[in-house]
């Protein structure tokens, strides 16, 4: 887990800092036991903090738990669910926040923050920045749905299987044009006509006319069923 490094920074400052640490340990080859109550006696306050924050904040704006579902799972889909994803450009990395498919897209970054911030005032130095994302998912998805789940932290090294599922987060939310634009009018054999041309209406064929433009993942980006997969299957999936 990646460990804080001062009470005094934020998720987003610590970024600029833990580059540096997290060479040094990936390098060490260290693997460390993962625990679903691993806060217990440390910060047993520490879910319950983060749980209250992430609810306001989707209280606040009910898209921002399909935002910080989307900020976990393109954490983990780069080696790993690390919170690398807050990591600043540096003369030693090019962030992924700052990729294409993460910039000017990602979204949530300030809840993290709050959640950080908060957790902090209860106890200092202890509970990463990884986990925090990690939980603000989970519970983001909870919150909508009243479904239980006993699996908060990711891991580095992605099965077939898990990424399939953790894939499935994209039954929230929304995704814009300049990110599904040559899926809609390529000629590819995957996807659905009909489901095409509907897309189309909000997304012009040339860019950069509507790149910001939104539409849903699925047929309910409220909710957190399993519609991806199922819009899969009918060829119907905006992304490639």
């Amino acid at each position: 887990m990646v460990a804080v490094l001062s009470n005094s920074l934020s998720c987003l400052a610590i970024g600029r800092v833990v580059v540096m640490v997290t060479l040094l340990v990936l390098s060490s080859g260290c693997r460390a036991q993962l625990s679903s109550t691993f806060y217990k006696h440390t910060c047993p306050q520490a879910l319950k903090t983060i749980r209250t924050v992430v609810r306001a904040a989707i209280a606040r704006e009910r898209r921002m738990a399909a935002s910080l579902i989307r900020l976990h799972f393109h954490d983990c889909f780069v080696q790993g669910c690390d919170a690398s994803i807050l990591l600043d450009d540096s003369p030693l990395i090019k962030s992924e926040k700052f990729a294409k498919q993460s910039n000017n897209s990602l979204r949530g970054y300030e809840v993290i923050d709050e959640v950080k911030l908060a957790v902090e005032k209860t106890c200092p130095d202890v509970v990463s920045c990884a986990d925090i994302v990690a939980v603000a998912a989970r519970d983001a998805s909870k919150y909508l749905t009243a479904l239980k789940s006993s699996s908060l932290f990711g891991r580095k090294g992605l099965s077939a299987r898990e990424i399939v599922a953790l894939s499935g987060a994209h039954t929230l939310g929304q995704s814009r044009c300049v990110a599904f634009r040559a899926r809609m009018y390529g000629n590819i054999s995957d996807i659905d006509a009909g489901f095409a041309s509907t897309r189309k209406r909000n997304c012009p064929p040339l860019a950069p006319n509507g790149d910001g433009n939104l539409a849903p993942l699925d047929l309910t980006p409220n909710s957190f069923d399993n519609n991806y997969f199922k819009n899969l299957l009918k060829k119907k999936s905006m992304l490639q």
